[in-house]
Formats: structure tokens, C-alpha cells, sequence
């Protein structure tokens, strides 16, 4: 019931209104006699109608109505001093389940200050709080079910990725070795992202920790010395929804071996940074190396699977890609623009 000061009424039409009222409602005196009760209330919790005008609240039933604090909270209610506002009780009653109950109540008098009464209404939210419950623990189910689905996934990669290692060690066609590396490159990166998806606790993903994870993953599976080349990562404090996550680290991970792949032939040293920047909904992600540079002519690379990917992986997130040279090196972008995007939207509406 809503906050209102004391209501002034008429003796006889407020008895109509309670006894007829379709919500359980008590009329109590400022003692707590039943003045009278609604056919709902007396329905809802099985008390004869007939037994209750003239006994106290604590009498009704079986006497379950005898809870110390509702009648302390009742006489303060009374009193002008305190009010109830959705103040839960639980019903206890032999051979029948505990019910959660929501009371509210306020007074009511006719200017006499001997004649102040009590209008006490009582909603049953048993049904509701086991719905709420329910709910919460098909969700916390939920995410035990995705965390262990994610670990497990996280080590059949890593499985996957040794099979991939021991079999590019065996065989003898250079070309052939090189593609099962870069296979097991990328499931190891692959591996680093479930297993960081595995550990998180639900909800948006902090970017910082989690590409610094993903590229000392990269670092560790790639970079034979580390002393000659080096990873870095620069993160704002930017958190992305998961999926969002996975997009922007294999973006990361096609680019990272793309650069340890190309940009330092012939034991060159160098440093690989990863960079990630956003305002509101526009974010920028970048990887520079400071490398031999863009290669051209005859000696540029032809586009390959990793080239697809991060395409894939920049349209699916509405981003766009710049390929600069750095002087020296070379520096990818995907870069999102919010009102990028709208500026587009209006152009194919008009």
C-alpha cells in the first residue's frame, strides 16, 4: 500500500469495503481486535468467518497470527510513530507449507484520536519468491555448465595443439611443417582465449588483463628468444561483452603472428605493440611492429587465411582496417566509429 497519512472515513462503508474486498484485508482496532476481515483473507488462509470479529490479530487460526514484531510494528503503525510498507513475514501452520506473506498497513480514524483503527492488507508472494528462486538457480546452474564447458574445450585445444606440434616435427616437407605450426599457433591462441573465458565470472570482459594474457600466450608459444623480440600490451580500462572479446583477440592473435612471421627475417629484434582505445562506442585496436616494414613489389605477401580472418572478424564487429607504415614497421588498425556507422545508415536511407 502507498505511503498516506492517517485517512479519515465513515465506520459503516469502510466494513463494506473491507468485508468485500477481493484483496485479504483486517479492520483492527487500535488493541488489535478483528473489527472485521475480508471473505478473501478468511479463504485464503482457511479461518471461518463466523470466529473472527472480536478476537485479537495473535488469536486468529491456530494462533500462526502471533508474531511479536508484526504486533510491535502494528502498535507503532497505532501510534503515528512508524508504518508498515511491504514488510515480509513468514506463515507458519501445522501440515502446511511455510508461506511468505507481504503486509502493509496504515491508519485510519474518524478526528477522534479513541477512535483510531487499523487497515492491514496481506498479499501472498510464496509462489513469486520460489519463481525468483528457481530462476536464479537455473541461472547460476547455467553459468557453472558454460565455465566447465569452457575448460573443458580450453584443454582438448591445448591436446590438440601438442598433436599438431609433435606432427610438424616428424614430417619431412618444410611447407608442410610450416602449415601445421601455424595450426598449432593458432589453437594455442585459441586455447589462451577459452582458457581466460573460463575463468571469468560472467558478464563484460576486462580487455587489459585479457590481451595481456592472450599475447604472453602468443609470446610464449612463438618467441624462441625472448631477448631479441618482445610483446607488449597497452590497454585502456575498457571492458567488452564476451563475445565481443573473442572477436578482438583473434583479431589480435592473426595479427601478432602475422608480425612475428614477417617483420623480423633474419633473427632482426624488435617489439610487437598491441594498443586498444575507446570513448564511449567508438574503439580503436592496433598492432605495430617496428619491423623491415610493408613489403612491395614481388616481395609482397600474398593475402592468406589470416588476412580473411581479421577481415571477417573487422566486418562482423562494423569496424574498418588501415594498413600504415610506421617508418619503421608497419601498423594495422581496426578502428569502429559509431557515427561512422549512422552517417552510413542515412546515406542508404536517402
Amino acid at each position: 500500500m502507498p505511503k498516506t497519512p492517517t485517512v479519515h472515513f465513515e465506520a459503516a462503508s469502510t466494513l463494506a469495503v473491507v468485508v468485500s474486498s477481493n484483496e485479504p484485508l483486517l479492520f483492527l482496532s487500535d488493541d488489535q481486535k478483528v473489527i472485521a476481515a475480508s471473505a478473501s483473507f478468511c479463504r485464503a488462509f482457511e479461518i471461518d468467518p463466523a470466529t473472527v470479529p472480536g478476537r485479537r490479530l495473535s488469536d486468529l487460526g491456530n494462533g500462526e497470527w502471533a508474531m511479536p514484531k508484526l504486533a510491535s510494528l502494528l502498535k507503532a503503525t497505532a501510534s503515528g510513530s512508524a508504518h508498515i510498507e511491504a514488510y515480509e513475514i513468514e506463515l507458519r501452520r501445522p501440515n502446511h507449507k511455510t508461506r511468505q506473506l507481504v503486509v502493509n498497513a496504515r491508519t485510519l480514524d474518524d478526528g477522534e484520536i479513541d477512535h483510531i483503527r487499523l487497515l492491514l492488507a496481506v498479499t501472498d508472494v510464496t509462489d513469486a519468491r520460489a519463481e525468483t528462486r528457481l530462476k536464479d538457480d537455473l541461472l547460476r546452474d547455467k553459468a557453472i555448465l558454460l565455465q566447465e564447458v569452457q575448460h573443458r574445450v580450453a584443454n582438448s585445444l591445448q591436446i590438440i595443439a601438442s598433436v599438431l606440434m609433435q606432427s610438424a616435427r616428424r614430417v619431412q616437407s618444410e611447407e608442410v611443417r610450416g602449415h601445421l605450426q601455424n595450426a598449432h599457433h593458432r589453437v594455442m591462441s585459441i586455447a589462451a582465449l577459452q582458457r581466460q573465458l573460463s575463468t571469468s565470472t560472467g558478464g563484460n570482459v576486462e580487455l587489459r588483463s585479457y590481451l595481456t594474457q592472450l599475447c604472453q600466450s602468443l609470446g610464449a608459444s612463438m618467441i624462441a628468444d625472448p631477448g631479441r623480440l618482445s610483446i607488449q600490451v597497452t590497454v585502456d580500462d575498457s571492458a567488452v561483452e564476451a563475445d565481443v572479446s573473442v572477436s578482438l583477440g583473434l583479431i589480435v592473435t592473426e595479427l601478432v603472428i602475422n608480425a612475428l612471421k614477417h617483420a623480423f627475417p633474419d633473427e632482426r629484434s624488435g617489439t610487437i605493440v598491441t594498443d586498444y582505445r575507446s570513448s564511449g562506442s567508438d574503439w580503436t585496436l592496433s598492432v605495430a611492429d617496428n619491423g623491415i616494414g610493408i613489403p612491395v613489389g614481388s616481395d609482397a605477401p600474398k593475402a592468406g587465411l589470416g588476412t580473411g580472418i581479421v577481415e571477417a572478424l573487422a566486418k562482423n564487429l562494423k569496424g574498418e582496417i588501415q594498413l600504415s607504415d610506421a617508418r619503421p614497421g608497419t601498423v594495422v588498425t581496426v578502428s569502429h566509429r559509431e557515427s561512422a556507422g549512422l552517417q552510413t545508415d542515412l546515406s542508404a536511407a536517402a
